[in-house]
Formats: structure tokens, C-alpha cells, sequence
């Protein structure tokens, strides 16, 4: 397991990362332990959290997650660990965030509330990573990182981040920072994937020129690089087979993974797995972390078949002609917009 860096921290993380968004959901709390105790042993140090979690957002389940990894951080030595949480931003899209009445805000009394509530759950008293869920453009971020400054003085949080940010959101947050001489956002938790290459276009090279670390999530596509959506096929129990239950909005949101580009990519991907020997999801998570950008990629598990389906990816190295090929089969096949 190699370990690397996030921005200009002092913190040194495993190249994989285990997220954890459907423990206390799909997920139970036994198999959620033995995933962790699994991954731990495999070697990764890092956990992603959020307070929202689990997935789907549902007001009957939130918090679930973080109590979740707070009791199973208790079996272990707190330093072993670099737990990474999120606090929510303002509702919008698909969902209304079901904390605080859905009146979610990145100013002082919010994430106040949030990182309160957060290290209560965890049961620990500071948090190695502090990220906001989702921007809120329109609010100043002056604003929203004098406050994370001040939780980073306090011992609270050791470092900050973002996630599902963009890149004028991600330039405007350094300046910000600079000018203010506040702590700045030191990674950047988006989709990145074979069947979603966005961050390439503009965010890798601010990462890069800046020093900023990213943290993919969904490295197997919601589930699709696995190959369980081909043919029509929505397995029961899976996260969009779910989510198209629920209504028109989650169902739009299901079409941006699921649909005739992401699926042609993901049969032709499966091929060259097999060819390797390896999962479909080794091969996504590999490509993953293969990028000078990245510190390291979140994966998630429902079970410890899944699990292990993904953790080959810690050993196992793409060559360059594996990687050319990649490129040559995403390249048919370019990402959808929106």
C-alpha cells in the first residue's frame, strides 16, 4: 500500500481510501465492521465520512454512518487513523439534506452545529480532514473559511478541504485564503472516473499548479464499471436501482452514469479486464490512482465480496500500454455533460 501526502499537509494517507456512505443503510452496522477491520489490515489508514451519510439521504437513518465509524474507531488506536468528514451545504438538485430541518448553510452557526455534532458521533475530538459536502457559490467564501480557520486554531480539525467543487469555485477559495491569510481547501473530493473524465479538463491542472490534492470518489462509477447495469439490468439492492424508485429527479440523476456512452465504455472495459485477470473495479480503482493529482481514491463496499473485488488496486500497477488502451476505448465514447 503506498502512502501519499494530501496538498501541503502533514497528512500521509493510504493511496485508497474507504468510504463509507452506506454503512447504517444497505449496509449494517456487523458487516460494517468487518469491511473496516478488512480494509485496515489491508493497510489503508484512511476513512471518509459525512454527516449527511448513509445514502440515500433519508431523515430515519442520518448521522448512522459516523456513529457508526465512531464505534469502530474505538477498537483501534486513534493515531492509526485519518478520518475525513463532511458538513452539508445548502439543498439543491435532487435532495434536501435532512439535517437541521433541510436549512443547511456553509456560515459559522451551520458548521458550528455540524463539526459539534460530527466529533460527538465519532466520539474523538478532532477531525483530520474537514471538507464542505457541496459549495454554496453565492455565500462568501471568506466567510465560510474564517470559520474552518478558527476550528483548525482550536484543535478541532487539523486541515480542510471541498468536494463537488468547481473550478472557479476552487480559484476563488485560494484567493480568498491568500488574501485573508486563512487556511485554504488542501484537497478536492469530486467524481472522477473512466466514465466521467471532467476533472481532467481544468481542475487537474489547478491541483497541480497549486498543490492541492485530489480525492475521486466513485472510481467504479456508482457501481456501472462493475458491469451489473449492462443489458438493461438494475440489480436489486443496488444504489440506482434504487435511487429510479424514487422518483424523476433521482431518476435524471441516474441517467448522467447510467446510459448508452458510460455502458459502450464499460462493456469494452470489462473485455480488457478480463484480458488482465484482474475485476473491473481493480481496473478502474488502478487507473484511479495512477494520476500525479490524486492522493488517494475513495472506494466504498456493501459487503466484503465487494470489498475484495477492489483491493487488488493496492498492488497492482497499470502499464503504459494498458493505460494507452484506456484512453483509446474512453475516447470513443466521451463523457456526458451536465
Amino acid at each position: 500500500m503506498e502512502r501519499r501526502r494530501i496538498g501541503k499537509t502533514s497528512l500521509i494517507v493510504s493511496d485508497i481510501c474507504l468510504g463509507t456512505m452506506t454503512f447504517g443503510s444497505t449496509c449494517d452496522e456487523a458487516e460494517a465492521f468487518r469491511i473496516m477491520d478488512r480494509a485496515f489490515d489491508a493497510g489503508i489508514n484512511f476513512l471518509d465520512a459525512a454527516e449527511i451519510y448513509p445514502v440515500p439521504p433519508e431523515k430515519e437513518w442520518v448521522h448512522r454512518t459516523e456513529e457508526i465509524v465512531g464505534r469502530w474507531m474505538k477498537t483501534k488506536s486513534r493515531d492509526a487513523i485519518q478520518i475525513a468528514t463532511k458538513f452539508c451545504g445548502p439543498g439543491h438538485g435532487w435532495f434536501v439534506p435532512p439535517v437541521r430541518e433541510g436549512y443547511t448553510c456553509i456560515d459559522r452557526h451551520h458548521i458550528r452545529k455540524a463539526i459539534e455534532g460530527s466529533l460527538r458521533r465519532l466520539q474523538t475530538d478532532y477531525v483530520d480532514l474537514y471538507q464542505t459536502h457541496w459549495p454554496d457559490p453565492d455565500f462568501p467564501y471568506e466567510q465560510t473559511l474564517e470559520v474552518l480557520d478558527e476550528l483548525v486554531h482550536e484543535g478541532k480539525v487539523r486541515y480542510v478541504g471541498c468536494s463537488n467543487e468547481t473550478p472557479w469555485g476552487m480559484m476563488k477559495s485560494l484567493s480568498a485564503a491568500e488574501l485573508s491569510g486563512t487556511v485554504r481547501y488542501e484537497s478536492i473530493q469530486n467524481n472522477f472516473s473512466l466514465i466521467n473524465r471532467r476533472f481532467e479538463d481544468s481542475l487537474a491542472e489547478i491541483c497541480r499548479r497549486e498543490k492541492i490534492s485530489c480525492l475521486p470518489y466513485s472510481p467504479i462509477g456508482g457501481g456501472v464499471l462493475t458491469g451489473k447495469y449492462l443489458d438493461g439490468k438494475f440489480p436489486e439492492g443496488a444504489r440506482f436501482s434504487t435511487y429510479m424508485q424514487k422518483g424523476e429527479r433521482q431518476q435524471v440523476m441516474v441517467r448522467r452514469f447510467v446510459n448508452e456512452k458510460s455502458l459502450a465504455t464499460t462493456r469494452e472495459l470489462c473485455k480488457l479486464a478480463q484480458e488482465l485477470g484482474i475485476t473491473p473495479a481493480t481496473l478502474a480503482t488502478c487507473w484511479s490512482k495512477q494520476h500525479d493529482f490524486v492522493a488517494s481514491t475513495i472506494i466504498g463496499a456493501n459487503s466484503l465480496a465487494q470489498l475484495d473485488e477492489t483491493l487488488p488496486a493496492c498492488d497492482f500497477i497499470l502499464d503504459e500500454s494498458t493505460l494507452k488502451r484506456i484512453d483509446e476505448i474512453t475516447a470513443k465514447y466521451p463523457y456526458p455533460l451536465g
